[in-house]
């Protein structure tokens, strides 16, 4: 623990110039007596450490004592720091490794590019990470990531978006993440699948391990599989007509999930001015457009499916009912 604190010191000090000896002893949760005995350790190995008291005092490297990213250049370091995946490494273990490379990184900056880098980072963010994210562990995620280390088959209950479970013997090859939405990649049957996560409700992994198809590329079998992803995760397809107002929430509730129909005489729906816009939209299931329905209110109707208007009808009514005999209950 001691080496990768007096190493976390030394890249921090490069990192962030001056330090006070009570900001390094939080940082590392350690007495600042500890701090200092690091300090005098750092300068007995050689390492050009100072440590001033008093007022504005605090401990320093010296300026010239700096690694560098060897042939890059300024662009080149930027991209290294506009991402943060800290959030979706730590579900996989790596989340503290990946504070300490970023730390080694930016403390291996050249001094010329450091000013350069320190605009950057307050300009621009990238956090792949979705709002609601949930920071609990995914069911059986130890044992999956042991599964996918060790090229061993698993035994899962698999159920699909419609509720159908079914049991399947896999060859889990690669995890992904997409927008903290982690999927398996496997093998069943000989042929490449792709899994969500959230949905195995049982997973045993099996003694025996398989061996992997030498020619297999994740990323390349990710791009590939993207667009039947998309299509299979999102193949309810619905019509609705929105009042303009209401386009400003239709864009934040599903984003990319909707586009407008333009040119099309065929559709028609009553009550409705001209302003009012037709939209097309994708989502998962049947019960998530009726609760997008629910969510816009009197800002859009529902085109087609038939199916989906009489359900929101019927739900609306039901629900109508249950509030008006709630109240009478009450009064």
């Amino acid at each position: 623990m001691r080496a990768d604190r007096l190493l976390g010191i030394m890249l921090l000090l490069q990192s962030h110039g001056k330090m006070t000896t009570r900001q390094l002893a939080e940082r590392f949760e350690v007495s600042r007596r500890t701090i200092l005995r690091d300090i005098n350790a750092l300068s007995t190995a050689g390492v050009p450490i100072y440590a001033e008291g008093g007022h504005g005092g605090g401990v320093t490297l010296d300026d010239q004592y700096h690694a560098t990213l060897a042939g890059m250049q300024e662009n080149e370091i930027r991209t290294l720091f506009l991402g943060d995946n800290t959030a979706i490494l730590r579900e996989i273990g790596l989340g503290d490794a990946a504070e300490r490379t970023q730390l080694k990184l930016i403390g291996a900056v050249s001094p010329q590019h450091q000013s350069a880098l320190s605009h950057m980072r307050q300009r621009i963010l990238i956090d792949p990470t979705w709002w609601w994210h949930d920071g609990h562990p995914l069911p059986h995620w130890e044992q999956l990531q042991q599964a996918v280390a060790e090229d061993r088959a698993i035994k899962v209950i698999y159920e699909r978006h419609d509720g159908e479970k079914s049991q399947r013997i896999l060859e889990p090859y690669s995890l992904v993440a997409k927008s903290s939405v982690w999927y398996l990649v496997a093998r069943h049957n000989g042929q490449m699948r792709t899994y969500r996560v959230l949905r195995l409700r049982q997973l045993t992994v099996l003694e025996n391990h398989f061996e992997r198809d030498p020619d297999f590329d994740l990323p390349s079998y990710w791009r590939e599989q993207q667009a039947q992803l998309q299509e299979s995760n999102f193949g309810y397809t619905f019509i609705l007509r929105v009042r303009p107002d209401r386009m400003a929430l239709l864009r934040e509730i599903v984003p990319g999930r909707f586009r407008l129909v333009t040119g099309d005489n065929s559709i028609e729906f009553p009550d409705t001015d001209e302003d009012w816009l037709t939209v097309e939209v994708r989502l998962e299931t049947q019960l998530l457009a009726q609760m997008l329905v629910f969510g816009l209110s009197e800002g859009a109707m529902v085109v087609e499916p038939i199916e989906l208007r009489k359900r929101v009808c019927e739900t609306a009514a039901r629900l109508v009912q249950t509030l008006e005999s709630e109240i009478k209950s009450r009064n």
